[in-house]
């Protein structure tokens, strides 16, 4: 498999501000690569990089083998980015924004590929409305097509499903999962960890400029893994001192770690001799989520010790 896109070393500073700290990591191609980190991590910087609309002050980003400085032309080319922001013309209906989004890459008499895209992001019916008529769900499908409009070998995704209805969202991840599977490589950022969890094979996750895991899903979920018990009483007052001190108080349940399923009925048998009533009970298997969390936290700390 070759390399989709080559980060090496990449240090971006705004004034004081060290957006990204030395970010290293090569994506595959036909990969579906998860970034992922807290608002200001600097993933939006790292994305805006790898565009060729911010200039690192060192380090160098190559998609497809093209330096997206030196060869500007031939990287962006090759690479199709959904932004966050909103960005549109209001003078233009949808399938002229996409014909003039075809021109600039040089494409013409890409009507066919414009009717598929507009198809499967359930456009077509907006297909020659003005863009400041439709709604913001609407407008992040007409970036989303634009992004798709040249056919890039790869897709990147900056919270693509942000404020966009369910119906819409598993639409366009089913577009999105037969791009890769015909090869192309998406690199998706997003607040929703379990879109992450489901949909990416690696992932990297940043804090403050760095990168503080990069992994396969599955192992990452693997370094955390373990399940929960959940538990709501009735009479939570009754819940011995023991138990209290080893379980997470979350509004009006009692969450406690498990080493092993064995713990159940242990709990239950103290929980039951205590007179405790429970009112309601569940399971819970370690998700992307959690790990994410605990990383995080874990960056802090490490982050927290480091002399000044």
């Amino acid at each position: 498999m070759g390399v989709a896109v080559s980060i090496h070393q990449v240090v971006k500073c705004f004034g004081s501000l060290r957006a990204l700290d030395g970010v290293s990591l090569d994506i595959g191609e036909g990969e579906f690569f998860g970034l992922l980190g807290p608002n200001g991590a600097g993933k939006t910087t790292l994305i805006s990089c790898l565009a060729g609309l911010v200039r690192p002050n060192a380090g160098s980003v190559s998609v497809m083998g093209f330096n997206v400085l030196k060869d500007y032309r031939e990287a962006r080319r090759r690479l199709g980015v959904v932004p966050q922001e909103l960005v549109f013309d209001p003078f233009f209906s949808v399938r002229e924004t996409l014909r003039i989004q075809s021109g600039y890459f040089g494409i013409r008499k890409n009507d066919d590929w414009i009717d598929e895209i507009l198809h499967k992001l359930d456009l077509m019916p907006k297909a020659d409305t003005n863009m400041r008529r439709l709604s913001g769900g609407m407008k992040r499908r007409v970036l989303v097509a634009q992004a798709l409009v040249h056919k890039p070998p790869v897709i990147v995704l900056d919270e693509p499903t942000a404020g966009v209805d369910v119906e819409l969202r598993q639409g366009l991840w089913e577009f999105i999962k037969e791009l890769n599977s015909q090869g192309h490589t998406v690199i998706l950022t997003t607040h929703y960890l379990e879109e992450a969890e489901a949909l990416c094979g690696r992932i990297a996750m940043l804090k403050q400029g760095k990168i503080v895991a990069l992994d396969t899903t599955p192992n990452l979920l693997a370094r955390f893994s373990g399940r929960t018990m959940k538990v709501q009483l009735a009479n939570a007052e009754l819940l011995p001192a023991e138990l209290r001190a080893r379980a997470v108080r979350q509004e009006a349940h009692w969450i406690f770690p498990l080493t092993g399923l064995d713990e159940i009925e242990m709990l239950l048998a103290q929980l039951r001799a205590a007179g405790c009533v429970i009112e309601d009970l569940s399971l819970t298997q370690t998700d992307l989520e959690d790990v994410f969390v605990k990383i995080m936290q874990g960056a802090a700390k490490e982050t927290a010790q480091v002399p000044v």
